[in-house]
């Protein structure tokens, strides 16, 4: 790969012009061995993988996703990134390529933008995807919009197979991100470990496969919020779905901001998204893949109950 083209000190985007900027951006990206074709021409062309595609698209939308006085443009990359390739996990498939349309300010600076770069490139990189082209336009916000192809080596998982048996279990952190957020939404940078999660979510990469693997029924990335998401499970499968609280150990930096804030934090933990863990569902008795605990069961009905109670506390995310 040739070094990363680099941009006059202090320029804006404007400066450097569109054919100026894709230049240096598509040298950060280095391509894998499954792309014939990548940026610079009008479309990409990849090499076909053995058994299903699986395709996914985020947006990322300033002001509303994320905000560039609370995380770096490098780890706003990551994250946009992370939550894209982490719809692929949840289907129990490996990203192979991903496609990003950047819109932005004609007045941001550059250098803003090959960082958000870099952070993209270097979390696809952790599951060896290639950035394999794009889009550029003005806006008056930052937006990124990303799509992420995959693979499936064995049948996906969807969200509509569980069945009453089965059990729940969940793989990553859950609540980090949410505590973080509340954090910064008070104005502070501390607890840090709570804040950069929220800034860098750590998806469980190899869990998705491992639990398709292992007979997964039903499977989803924890983005919006446990309950949420765990209650699509629920809807689609036509079935009841009960969380443990008793399952989850909440992290002292967790308890400490739930004190702060005079909130239960467990609320983070069933309520909050942005960690991108994976919930998945497995007929009783199956041995759990690595990183999976045990976090609640599945019943006849339908919904989402937390120790066989309704929740009225915050279930998580909603976009409008």
């Amino acid at each position: 790969m040739a070094a990363p083209a680099d941009l006059p000190a202090g320029a804006t985007l404007a400066d450097v012009g569109e054919f100026g900027l894709i230049r240096a951006l598509t040298s950060r990206f280095e391509q894998g061995p499954l792309v014939y074709v990548g940026p610079g021409d009008d479309a990409a062309l990849l090499r076909a993988p053995k058994g299903h595609v699986v395709v996914s698209t985020d947006l990322l939308v300033e002001g509303r996703h994320f905000r560039r006085e609370w995380s770096g443009a490098h780890d706003i990359g990551r994250r946009a990134a992370a939550q894209n390739l982490s719809d692929i996990n949840a289907m129990g498939g490996t990203p192979t390529a991903l496609t990003v349309g950047l819109a932005a300010p004609p007045s941001l600076a550059a250098e803003w933008l090959l960082d958000l770069a870099e952070g993209i490139a270097e979390e696809a990189a952790l599951v060896g995807a290639s950035v394999i082209g794009g889009d550029l336009t003005a806006a008056d916000e930052v937006v990124v919009a990303i799509t992420v192809l995959g693979s499936c080596e064995v049948a996906p998982v969807l969200r509509s197979g569980a069945r009453p048996g089965d059990v729940l279990a969940l793989a990553g952190r859950q609540g980090w991100s949410a505590a973080g957020l509340a954090v910064l939404k008070r104005g502070f940078r501390s607890p840090r470990v709570l804040v950069e999660a929220h800034q860098r979510p750590q998806p469980p990469y190899a869990a998705g496969p491992a639990a398709a693997r292992a007979g997964a029924t039903s499977m989803i990335d924890v983005s919006d919020g446990l309950v949420a998401d765990v209650g699509h499970l629920a809807e689609d499968s036509g079935v009841a779905i009960d969380v443990h609280r008793g399952a989850f150990d909440l992290a002292e930096p967790m308890i400490a901001v739930g004190a702060a804030l005079g909130v239960d934090s467990m609320q983070f933990v069933l309520g909050g998204g942005e960690d991108h863990a994976i919930a998945a569902t497995f007929p009783a008795g199956t041995d759990l893949p690595e990183d999976f605990v045990l976090i609640g069961e599945v019943h006849e009905g339908a919904g989402v109950t937390v120790d066989g109670a309704t929740y009225d506390g915050p279930a998580g995310h909603t976009h409008f």
